[in-house]
């Protein structure tokens, strides 16, 4: 109960934060002060400024829904896309299986990072043709997992009587295939959420994702990477922002994973 009750109290800070960026900030997230860049965390200002002068705890918080925002989007496309080819590909012929598992495997062929560095890079580096670039590469762990599932089901005793009764195949869909499923889907989703924003912030850190000045983790670790040295705090913050977004929704995702099993005990 206590791990339950730490996991999802961290996930509602999260989502707290976020809207927080949103709604209300102490300062303007791009609104510039020469006269006080790179100044050191104080009371003014909690983490500090970077180059320009923008107070960095605002950028974070502002820049949470960008990051977080922004991978929520990516990992539920996905997970969309692909549970719908995984479902098409286990529940119908052989011939519907082939083709979508052999489409999923072209995907799977090149590296997720490389494959969105390479599209954003043909499509223009900007926030939307890195969302599609992602939403490219993201949906196939989906489809494989959702595949072998629904496959599974295939097989059991209530789904051919369905089918020999000749009930409607999207009721069979919604009754029996999306139920027994659907947990599964969940945790490799919490667990794509996560990925994506170390992938979000990647590209963008490389230049291929959110475009200055606006504040997105990534490229607010790009923007201190030249003063690593002489002022740490802008790329610490920052850096520690998206370590502990990760690891919320990695704890998040194995609690998940415990309860599925759990259920099949």
């Amino acid at each position: 109960m206590k791990k339950h009750y730490l996991i999802f109290c961290s996930l509602a800070l999260l989502t707290a934060v976020i809207l927080l960026g949103f709604i209300f900030t102490p300062y303007d997230p791009v609104e510039t002060d020469f006269l006080n860049r790179l100044s050191p965390p104080s009371w003014q200002n909690w983490f500090g400024t970077d180059q320009m002068g923008r107070d960095i705890a605002t950028r974070i918080l502002y820049g949470a829904g960008w990051s977080v925002g922004l991978a929520l989007i990516v990992s539920t496309t996905g997970a969309v896309i692909g549970t719908i080819v995984g479902l098409l590909a286990g529940s119908l012929g052989r011939f519907v299986d082939g083709f979508c598992m052999r489409v999923t495997d072209s995907f799977f062929a090149f590296p997720e990072l490389i494959a969105a560095i390479v599209v954003t890079g043909v499509l223009g580096p900007n926030t939307v043709n890195m969302v599609i670039a992602l939403i490219l590469v993201s949906w196939m762990r989906f489809a494989r997992l959702v595949r072998a599932l629904t496959d599974d089901v295939k097989q059991r005793d209530y789904v051919l009587q369905a089918k020999l009764n000749r009930i409607p195949y999207l009721l069979i869909l919604t009754r029996h295939y999306i139920p027994n499923i659907v947990l599964s889907i969940i945790v490799v989703w919490t667990s794509s959420w996560s990925r994506t924003i170390l992938s979000i912030s990647g590209l963008s850190f490389l230049g291929f994702g959110v475009q200055p000045p606006q504040a997105e983790w990534g490229a607010m670790l790009l923007d201190g990477k030249p003063y690593m040295l002489t002022a740490p705090h802008v790329m610490i913050f920052p850096g520690v922002a998206v370590l502990i977004t990760v690891l919320v929704l990695n704890l998040m995702g194995d609690h998940l994973r415990d309860y599925l099993q759990s259920l099949e005990k």
